[in-house]
């Protein structure tokens, strides 16, 4: 019995135990790093503004977990945070998740 309530607490413990310390927790961002919608469409192109946009070469795209996804399996607009490089190519962007996108941007 006693053995059964142990097994029955690790295993909920291993289910949910992980996600408490990450919960809510929000992401740190370049200080260059500027808040937008962007929109995605597949290809190394983006829109903000109507505007298109190169991705760079080694862009990297993370989502609201902070995991990196490929360009060609994000469709539709976003709210981003993204860091342009020297020749206006987009090189990092990062999905926001709501918490996120609430945050006022004071350099904005």
């Amino acid at each position: 019995m006693r053995t059964s309530r142990f097994l029955a607490l690790g295993l909920i413990l291993s289910v949910f135990g992980g996600q408490l310390g990450c919960a809510y927790a929000l992401r740190p961002f370049p200080v260059a790093a500027k808040k937008m919608e962007m929109s995605f469409a597949g290809g190394d192109s983006v829109a903000v503004d109507d505007t298109a946009y190169r991705l760079s070469p080694g862009a990297q795209i993370r989502d609201t977990r902070n995991f990196i996804v490929l360009p060609s399996h994000l469709r539709g607009e976003y709210k981003v945070r993204a860091v342009m490089d020297n020749n206006g190519q987009v090189h990092r962007v990062w999905l926001l998740t709501p918490e996120e996108a609430a945050v006022v941007d004071p350099k904005q």
